[in-house]
């Protein structure tokens, strides 16, 4: 979890780069309290702040409409694959299947307002807003098959299950009109590796601005080892894995035999 002192040192950075330069008519700058989560034997999860800045020319017009921003956090791309089992007699057997070849291992959605409040339903569909609007293909693809949302659905309720997919109405809060703050929320189930994370300036349905960064999930220690291991040689560490079972298993049989 972001410590008070990162997460005052980002909210510092932000300041001084929102007080120094010239500044263009709206402009975003956003940061992360840190880039790296490392993943030990006590791992149980993680939390990152998000914290950034509308600027705003002085001699900007006005915007009747306020400002909104849409933090998307992707992680690590998978094939994933959605099963829809049947009702035949006295069996549940697999009927129908979607296959997602680029589907993110983790997704999160964070707005400051909820999406209706935000714009309609093809506003929100152009400014990919929402867990479903992101998976989405374009329109012409998703036209073609009415099947796909069933299944897309299905995927963020499975994965949703797990805390892997995160769709966050109210998540972002303006701390002034133009200082905000969010939270990247990080079970301990969540993959290592690369994540994206998107900062997108919205009035008026709108997009004024856009910032991307990321952060990196690794593991440590032992566990990295390990996991280094089952990767580049899962022969051996198959092999290896079946003789301790047998090994602990033959040992559990002398302690506890009974004469």
């Amino acid at each position: 979890m972001a410590s008070w002192a990162q997460i005052m040192a980002c909210l510092a950075a932000v300041l001084g780069f929102w007080l120094s330069g010239p500044a263009r008519a709206q402009e975003l700058v956003a940061s992360l309290s840190t880039h790296r989560v490392l993943i030990g034997s006590n791992y149980t999860g993680a939390q990152i702040a998000v914290f950034g800045s509308v600027e705003r020319e002085g001699r900007a017009v006005g915007r009747a409409d306020p400002y909104d921003i849409i933090v998307t956090v992707i992680g690590p791309r998978q094939q994933l694959v959605v099963r829809e089992k049947s009702h035949h007699g006295l069996l549940w057997l697999n009927d129908a299947q979607r296959k997602f070849a680029d589907a993110p291992s983790f997704l999160a959605s964070m707005t400051n307002r909820t999406v209706g409040e935000m714009g309609n339903a093809d506003d929100a569909r152009r400014l990919q807003v929402g867990l479903r609007n992101r998976l989405l293909p374009p329109s012409s693809v998703a036209q073609a098959d009415p099947e796909l949302l069933r299944f897309i659905d299905a995927l963020i309720r499975l994965k949703a299950q797990d805390k892997l997919y995160q769709e966050i109405e109210r998540g972002v809060t303006f701390l002034t009109p133009s200082l905000f703050r969010s939270g990247i929320v990080l079970p301990a189930t969540a993959p290592t590796g690369n994540y994206e994370v998107f900062v997108e300036l919205v009035s008026g349905a709108v997009s004024l601005a856009r910032q991307q960064t990321s952060f990196e999930v690794v593991q440590i220690g032992f566990e990295q080892q390990v996991a280094w291991v089952a990767r580049n040689w899962s022969m051996t560490y198959g092999l290896v894995t079946a003789i301790m079972a047998l090994i602990f298993g033959w040992l559990a049989t002398v302690i506890f035999r009974r004469d």
